[in-house]
């Protein structure tokens, strides 16, 4: 498979793998990583056989936050940060109908725990550390990160993780349901490739149909009323049962 400056990517039949590639630098989110990242993101959404991505980071950490050290290149921070929306790296993870697990392990700071919690299921090594610190920078996170900590956590959590950008265990982030599960570093990608190859099931269109039809009915029905989200349900699952009985019919049972 093709491979970038900043990050690999593997596909295995319908599993797709990205691993951000820094290690030297604790895989610190930069311009050339979002770039790489926005482009391996396109080629699973445009690949109609990835049935499911899993996202990993090589070396000590997943992601050690921004780097900063790209700050001093640009005439201003505002700058620096808005070069970093060029591409709506975020938009296009939320945006994949597949399945997206993430394995964290080491640091997830900042960014790291921003493209995790964009993820569908994140499994965190029993030692990760985590924390948002940009308001101890003199910033608010930048990729989504007041938004999805809240939805996660909750207000008031999220609150106290943004405004003293203190670091917190793996097992405070699974208290929190900022992770799914935690797993044995040693065990950690294993666990997640096999859980990547489950959800990708092989690559059958009646699972994946389900699974992005799931997908938006949990991401658009928070934003609507109860009422409107059953509504949105009950659309989105005859249309499912409809294709279902077409494809029935077209194979002749």
């Amino acid at each position: 498979m093709a491979q970038f400056e900043t990050l690999t990517f593997d596909k295995f039949g319908p599993l797709a793998h990205v691993s951000l590639n820094r290690p030297d630098v604790l895989n610190a989110y930069n311009v050339q990583m979002r770039d790489d990242f926005y482009e391996a993101l396109s080629a699973v959404d445009d690949d109609p056989d990835v049935g499911a991505l899993v996202v990993t980071g090589e070396g000590r950490a997943f992601c050690a936050g921004a780097d900063l050290t790209e700050f001093g290149t640009a005439p201003s921070q505002v700058i620096a940060r808005s070069v970093r929306w060029q591409r709506d790296v975020w938009g296009r993870l939320l945006g994949l109908k597949q399945p997206v697990v993430c394995a964290v392990h080491g640091f997830c700071i900042g960014s790291g725990l921003e493209i995790a919690l964009f993820c569908d299921l994140r499994l965190a090594a029993r030692d990760t550390v985590f924390a948002m610190p940009e308001v101890q920078l003199g910033m608010i996170p930048a990729a989504g990160g007041t938004q999805t900590l809240s939805r996660t956590a909750g207000e008031s959590q999220a609150l106290d993780l943004l405004l003293t950008g203190r670091r917190f265990t793996a097992g405070e982030a699974l208290s929190l349901g900022l992770v799914t599960r935690l797993v044995d570093a040693a065990d950690l990608r294993a666990a997640a490739l096999e859980l990547g190859r489950q959800l990708a099931g092989g690559g059958r269109a009646a699972q994946a149909s389900a699974q992005a039809s799931a997908k938006a009915a949990i991401g658009e029905g928070l934003d609507r009323t109860l009422e409107d989200g059953l509504e949105l349900e009950r659309r989105l699952s005859a249309r499912l049962l409809a294709g279902a009985a077409f494809d029935r019919t077209a194979s002749g049972y």
